[in-house]
């Protein structure tokens, strides 16, 4: 696994649009993007206990956490990725999932993963045997991606993000959701060996700070 620097900021909607246009100017658009953005539909994993949910919030150093995502509606490709945080750095894991797997992970049955060709695919069922996870929550948001060749740079940001609360029925399009609260715009910035001068200038919004903010924490209050 592959560790990246990454920032949070909390921001505004003035903020939002005037990153908008200033990110435009520097960075590409991420290619897989329509119109500038895409639609992310999120299924998140935790145990009874919330550990992963607890862990996020008291700051814990290392950590890690499962969900399941799709793209712009469209379920025909779906990933299973593992989120890791470790000494401020994060890294990510990912296999795609096949449509048998997606309703076994759905229905939390283990079984039909345990014999899957992706290790990742495995250790998710091995973990919902042992630490009991199982499906807790969607979370669906809209992102707009800026992406950046020198330092592998990736700017995003992520508004509208809305709860299923305790709907864990991820396939269903017509899944009830619901606004977070009041949730700000997230901006997020992840980089390799160096961010370029020039983005990090544009990165830097006056009156916000580096934060913490989690989508899933955000979602997790309602259910």
């Amino acid at each position: 696994m592959e560790f990246r620097h990454e920032w949070k900021h909390e921001i505004g909607y003035a903020d939002l649009v005037a990153l908008r246009s200033r990110l435009a100017a520097v960075m590409e658009r991420d290619a897989h993007s329509s119109h500038g953005r895409y639609q992310i539909r999120s299924l998140y994993f935790d145990n009874l206990a919330d550990k992963a949910l607890r862990e996020k919030l008291d700051g814990v150093d290392r950590r890690e956490k499962f969900r399941v995502r799709y793209y712009n509606q469209d379920t025909s490709f779906i990933l299973l990725e593992k989120k890791c945080k470790v000494n401020g750095l994060c890294g990510k894991l990912q296999a795609e999932l096949t449509p048998r797997e997606v309703r076994a992970i759905a229905r939390g049955d283990s079984r039909p993963l345990a014999d899957s060709a992706a290790p990742l695919v495995r250790e998710l069922a091995r973990k919902m045997d042992t630490q009991g996870l199982r499906p807790r929550t969607i979370v669906d948001y809209t992102r707009e991606p800026f992406v950046c060749a020198p330092g592998n740079v990736r700017v995003t940001l992520d508004y509208g993000i809305r709860t299923g609360m305790a709907c864990t029925d991820f396939l269903d399009p017509d899944c009830v959701t619901i606004p977070a609260g009041d949730a700000p715009v997230i901006l997020e910035v992840k980089w390799d060996a160096f961010l370029p001068s020039v983005i990090r200038d544009i990165v830097q919004v006056p009156r916000t700070h580096s934060a913490a903010f989690s989508k899933y924490a955000a979602c997790r209050t309602y259910g």
